[in-house]
């Protein structure tokens, strides 16, 4: 039995059309290139700001140089005549003057009834009319045409948090008076929030009752979506609803951010997986242009800066996809960074599909809180922690998987400052400690109800054996007229000491909740001068503030260690983070490699076979910046748990003899310059 569309094309290509497209596309030369990168489905832009096909909609602009012209169609053919799947691409939540003027009422104003406007478009509002009735005609049609296999739209959710709209319809639908403003200690606000994530649900579940009344069960409609939390959070798509109803995940994150690093298209991969299940298929939108600080639509990325972020695709469970914006490119450069991806994708798919992750350290997770506990700043309050957790856990080559629920299955489960979590999940962190197991938690976790409210003390206090005293101490200013951040943690407890047998110190610098606790494992010193040198001694090098609580089973981190390496990556910070882990483990963790170099490693299960996963990011732009040429590494030992006797390389292309003894395989790994997959069976 042939499978449906959206669980057999792995391999996709999009030439994201611009207006000036009719008049110079060339439709053999793209083919051509379909062929070259072994691509098995398309995306083509239909309609919606801009349409590239003669709709009977008058008011739905059309493409300034189509003329009479069916260029949508004719793509269309061409990728059905290729044997190719096929999504007809809207951008829906904008429009052009005249649809505004002919239908002021669909669009959103802001308090003062002014239309919200991006550039010279007006936004419509996702619970009008436009959303309603205007759109979901307009897919009738395009399916009426050309029967595409199914619909995308990148910009299908409107308007942000941060810009509350006031017309007719959702004064209506909201049922109250709405939110003068963005704020968090307003309860109308906070509904405000909740309703609007369900507006854009009621987006998607329309869109799709229309697409499969009008094309079949299969012909499904698929909004695009963004790969980090903060930013679903920010645009009001909610990840947990939407992965319920997505048979296919479309991920538009088409570039790595200075701030996050290659690492974190894997570790979006793995969060999406986590909701989704992993025999969903998550495409990724890749950017071949030149994407990033600044953007250069019609320039041509570094080809190991596009290749990198593909890779950790790869390795998280995400499927490529190429994405040129327009037809015609004067830096011809971009079309050569695809075929070799797409290539090697092609002759190893077996092996990066269809497999269970293989890791006993969760990540929990939670867009409740980026919401209720980030609120203005979600990125500094919410997300710098989680990075914090995945680069270290990354530098100490520890397995682990995101999760957004209690999962016994777990061995460890890090809380990174997730301030709000529910009395239910508070009772069913309790009952997993309970169940034996063991739990890391940072900052300010559990101080907070499900709306954001400080509770009195945390909801977690009795199970970590500490208890809130109300205050902070603070960063403050790093520079050499002041010393608040000028502060040091002293360690007192050398069961999470490994690699700090020189020294009795580590230098923090950040912020620390004050808690009471007995027997801390490491203190807070205060600060103390930076300048002048004759000045720099500590005046109090003891106190009994905790800054780590260890329990038997509970580990609390009252200093913001996991933001602080996030930050600056100071190595030790990031090594007792990943000795917190390893203290809870109790050893329990599946895979240990030696050698210098910094790698991303991801196992999985694939029946008795194993597939792991070494991306190597150790190179001089993998942190900032565009990276420019690829640094190799190696040699490395690794020993993965479980039994084989055989490794096959997949990207040397040769087979190597493994040691296998007390239940762990060993195999070296000479060389990688940009990844290795390594198939032990």
């Amino acid at each position: 039995m042939t499978l449906p569309w959206y669980k057999r094309t792995l391999r996709w290509g999009q030439t994201n059309l611009t207006e000036k497209d009719p008049a110079r596309y060339d439709a053999e030369w793209w083919r051509a290139h379909w062929r070259r990168t072994k691509v098995q489905g398309v995306i083509v832009n239909a309609g919606g700001i801009v349409a590239y096909y003669p709709s009977r909609f008058e008011l739905q602009h059309r493409a300034e140089f189509l003329g009479d012209r069916d260029l949508y169609g004719e793509i269309v053919a061409a990728a059905r005549s290729e044997g190719l799947t096929v999504l007809a691409r809207m951008d829906s939540n904008r429009a052009h003057q005249p649809l505004y003027d002919a239908h002021p009422d669909w669009f959103a104003i802001d308090a003062e009834g002014n239309p919200y406007r991006a550039g010279k478009l007006y936004v419509a509002c996702v619970t009008g009319p436009y959303y309603q009735e205007f759109l979901t005609g307009i897919l009738e049609e395009v399916i009426e045409r050309t029967a595409p296999d199914g619909l995308t739209d990148n910009s299908w959710s409107g308007l942000g948090r941060d810009q509350i709209c006031y017309c007719p319809n959702c004064r209506h639908s909201f049922g109250q008076e709405l939110p003068t403003r963005v704020d968090w200690a307003d309860p109308a606000y906070r509904q405000w929030i909740r309703w609007s994530y369900d507006q854009r649900l009621a987006v998607w579940d329309l869109n799709n009752e229309v697409t499969r009344r009008a094309g079949g069960p299969d012909c499904l409609w698929i909004g695009m979506n963004g790969g980090e939390v903060v930013a679903q959070s920010k645009r009001l798509r909610d990840d947990v609803e939407i992965c319920k109803r997505a048979s296919i995940f479309l991920l538009d994150s088409q570039w790595r951010h200075d701030e996050s690093g290659f690492q974190a298209n894997a570790d979006s991969g793995k969060r999406l997986h986590g909701l989704l299940g992993w025999e969903t298929l998550i495409p990724e939108s890749t950017a071949m242009y030149d994407a990033g600080t600044p953007t250069f639509r019609l320039g041509s990325k570094p080809e190991p800066e596009a290749r990198m972020w593909a890779l950790e695709g790869f390795a998280g469970g995400i499927q490529p996809w190429w994405h040129h914006i327009g037809s015609v490119h004067e830096d011809r450069r971009q079309y050569a960074t695809a075929g070799p991806l797409f290539d090697w994708h092609s002759q190893h798919e077996a092996f990066l599909v269809n497999r269970e992750p293989v890791a006993t350290v969760g990540l929990l997770w939670s867009q409740r809180s980026v919401d209720f506990h980030g609120k203005d700043d979600p990125e500094t309050t919410s997300q710098l922690p989680y990075r914090g957790w995945v680069d270290a856990l990354i530098r100490a080559r520890i397995p682990y998987l995101p999760t957004h629920e209690v999962d016994a299955s777990f061995a460890v489960l890090i809380i990174p400052n997730i301030g709000v979590l529910t009395d239910a999940q508070c009772e069913a962190l309790t009952a997993y400690v309970e169940g034996g197991g063991r739990l890391v938690v940072t900052g300010e976790s559990s101080l907070y109800d499900e709306w954001g409210d400080r509770r009195d003390d945390f909801a977690l206090a009795e199970l970590l054996g500490v208890h809130h005293e109300g205050k902070r101490f603070e960063a403050g200013k790093v520079d050499w007229e002041t010393y608040d951040a000028h502060t040091y943690l002293r360690i007192e407890d050398r069961a999470i000491a490994d690699g700090f047998d020189d020294t009795d110190v580590l230098p923090f610098g950040g912020q620390l909740e004050v808690v009471h606790s007995k027997a801390p494992a490491v203190t807070y010193v205060p600060p103390f001068p930076i300048y002048p040198p004759e000045k720099s001694w500590m005046a109090e090098p003891r106190t009994d503030v905790p800054a780590l609580v260890l329990g038997e089973r509970t580990a609390y981190l009252a200093a913001d260690l996991d933001r602080l390496y996030a930050q600056y990556h100071h190595p030790d910070h990031g090594r007792l983070l990943a000795n917190l882990v390893r203290w809870a483990a109790r050893d329990d963790i599946p895979l240990q490699v030696e050698g210098a170099g910094v790698l991303d490693c991801q196992l999985y299960r694939q029946g008795d076979t194993l597939v792991l996963h070494l991306v190597n990011l150790d190179q001089g732009g993998a942190w900032r910046g565009r990276l420019e040429e690829l640094t190799p590494s190696g040699p490395f030992t690794v020993r993965v748990r479980g039994t084989g006797s055989r490794a096959r390389f997949l990207v040397a292309g040769v087979d190597a003899e493994v040691n296998e003894q007390d239940g762990w395989i060993t195999v070296g790994v000479d060389r990688i310059t940009d990844h290795e997959v390594v198939v032990l069976s």
